[in-house]
């Protein structure tokens, strides 16, 4: 992965590089083609996610997201499905909520963004059963009126045999 590449000539230079060093590596090796992607703008990441409780359904989960959750474990969960509103209520719930509307002078992220998403899993999860756990980490989410994007995302789905 190379990231920052800001030119067409930085990404030839990238691609050749990585050639030469596959091709060193593992003499022999079959490229069938790499994959060239926008590099995303920054933002606040946070984690997006969903697992199927026994008994309680899909539970969803919110909190800041890439190393963040790993350490500071300031996580929300709510049932599905959930209204706009809701999706609100989770996000306010968390510790982290006054770093995402921005602090010293720095901008909020766009909540919307975040809720709209939380429901859409919402809606994922409540209509296909198979799904056991999914989590989106990390959403990048920017402030209001920027794109957000996915950058990792992982569903795991119910074994077929199993059913």
């Amino acid at each position: 992965v190379k990231l920052d590449l800001n030119s067409p000539a930085a990404v030839l230079d990238a691609y050749d590089l990585m050639m030469m060093r596959v091709s060193d590596r593992v003499p022999g090796a079959r490229i069938r083609g790499v994959y060239v992607e926008k590099m995303c703008a920054k933002g606040r990441e946070v984690i997006l996610g969903m697992v199927r409780d026994p008994q309680f359904g899909p539970m969803l989960m919110f909190g800041l997201g890439g190393i963040f959750v790993e350490v500071m474990k300031d996580v929300t969960f709510h049932i599905a499905p959930i209204t706009q509103d809701e999706a609100r209520q989770m996000l306010e719930s968390t510790k982290s909520f006054a770093l995402l509307k921005g602090v010293r002078g720095e901008a909020g992220v766009d909540f919307d963004a975040i809720a709209t998403s939380l429901q859409r899993i919402s809606q994922l999860a409540t209509d296909f059963p198979q799904i056991v756990e999914m989590d989106i980490n990390p959403f990048i989410v920017g402030s209001l009126g920027r794109a957000s994007v996915a950058a990792d995302a992982r569903i795991t789905l119910k074994d077929a045999a199993s059913t």
